[in-house]
């Protein structure tokens, strides 16, 4: 593994921010105003003495996405956060450049290699024992600095009307062949297209991946800046297939009030532990000593009952703690035939992305 060092990091990355996807088009309900005076966090025990009362949070997610279980939470401990959106990319390397002097407490990242990646910088404090026994292994770091929040499939979305299911890839390498010309849609800037190409370079190699790149450069991949805008292009009939994490059907029935069995877009899962059927996560690490205890607070509350139910209720994201079921319709986490690979391995960002550039994409 290549390690990433702060700069090339940084140089890597900064660039990309104003083509990057910019905040996800996740879509969540609004939150409910009520407050009430409990100081209590998740867990019932009192906030450390020292604590002001409030924390900073870089998010890679956006706005309405997280704003609502934000408000939840500072509803039930009465700790302020203040938030800095951005996309994931983005916020990694305003990290690596400000390093030891980031005035950050937490930072919630889109996938695991951006994560991985400001861990690898020494950025990252070792969450307690406790808090990684709540989720598995597979979806936390080796070192304890961070933990995945929630679950997301990499799917391809299809036009059940354009491609019947006889016809659907059994790999994700499939797509750079001629029968899909012009007909796969691509968020290359996206952090969760980033990792799944890294993946690809930790399970298949470098000259796999890189060629992948190259071909599908030559297809003529149809390129949009979020995997939202694929999806919506896929359901009208725009795009025959793209690639995407699984909940942006989910967000796309939403926003349209009907069932997502009702729409023109429906989900593949690749089979086989195909490369194209990787797992990430979103995933939530502290950045600095948290002498106060604000932002463990803010760790906890996320993967508690309440702060799981969220995301399965209303992103149709996988929870990451044992005893909840996943979003309905969908296959449960475990079922999934994922390829076997260390959410660990992906925090090589730099070659990634000069990889997705030389080729064409970026």
């Amino acid at each position: 593994m290549i390690r990433v060092t702060r700069l090339a990091l940084v140089g890597a990355l900064l660039p990309l921010t104003l083509a990057a996807c910019g905040p996800t088009d996740e879509q969540a309900p609004a939150s409910d105003d009520t407050t009430t005076d409990a100081a209590a966090d998740s867990t019932g025990e009192e906030p450390a003495a020292s604590s002001d009362g409030t924390l900073t949070l870089y998010s890679g997610r956006n706005e309405e996405l997280v704003q609502p279980v934000l408000d939840a939470f500072t509803s039930e401990t009465g700790i302020e956060v203040e938030v800095r959106y951005a996309d994931t990319a983005a916020m990694a390397a305003q990290l690596l450049e400000e390093g030891e002097n980031s005035p950050a407490d937490a930072f919630l990242a889109q996938d695991a290699g951006a994560l991985g990646a400001v861990s690898e910088e020494g950025l990252l404090e070792e969450l307690p024992q406790e808090t990684l026994d709540l989720v598995a292994d597979t979806y936390r770091s080796a070192d304890g600095t961070w933990v995945g929040l929630t679950g997301r499939s990499r799917v391809l979305a299809y036009n059940t009307e354009a491609v019947p299911e006889d016809e659907l890839p059994a790999s994700v390498q499939d797509l750079t062949g001629p029968d899909w010309t012009g007909r796969v849609g691509v968020a290359p800037t996206n952090a969760s297209f980033q990792s799944f190409v890294t993946a690809m370079r930790v399970l298949e190699g470098e000259d796999t991946a890189a060629t992948w790149l190259e071909d599908l450069a030559a297809n003529d991949p149809q390129i949009r800046e979020r995997n939202g805008e694929i999806v919506a292009d896929v359901d009208s009939g725009a795009i025959d297939v793209g690639l995407v994490n699984h909940y942006y059907v989910y967000e796309l029935a939403a926003e349209q009030g009907v069932p997502p069995e009702e729409l023109d877009v429906a989900l593949h899962f690749f089979p086989d532990g195909d490369t194209g059927a990787l797992v990430n996560i979103s995933g939530l690490g502290l950045v600095g000593e948290q002498p106060d205890g604000d932002a463990q607070a803010l760790v906890d509350y996320l993967l508690s009952d309440a702060g799981q139910t969220y995301f399965v209720e209303q992103t149709s994201e996988y929870p990451m703690i044992e005893g909840l079921d996943g979003p309905a319709g969908l296959p449960a986490l475990e079922e999934l035939e994922t390829p076997d690979i260390d959410l660990n391995d992906l925090e090589d960002l730099q070659t990634t992305i000069g990889m997705i550039t030389e080729a064409g994409l970026l």
